[in-house]
């Protein structure tokens, strides 16, 4: 089971899009326009908090963890 980090390397400002895509396989921009989608949606403010929470309680992703790029790389 894959488990959700932050992303070190793909963030725009927490990092919380970029370990979702990291997790799921997708594209992190994709994420983030689902984000920006739900967020005009349901009102700014829910999915913010939302988004600040998240951020903090997601941990960083430890430094013996392969990146998904090097992981498929080395397949």
């Amino acid at each position: 089971m894959k488990k959700l980090y932050l992303s070190k390397t793909d963030r725009k400002i927490l990092g919380v899009c970029g370990g979702l895509a990291e997790m799921t396989g997708m594209d992190s921009t994709l994420i983030r326009l689902i984000i920006v989608f739900l967020c005009i949606i349901t009102g700014i403010l829910p999915l913010l908090a939302t988004y600040i929470v998240a951020g903090i309680i997601t941990p960083e992703k430890p430094a013996g963890l392969p990146d998904e790029a090097s992981a498929k790389a080395g397949q």
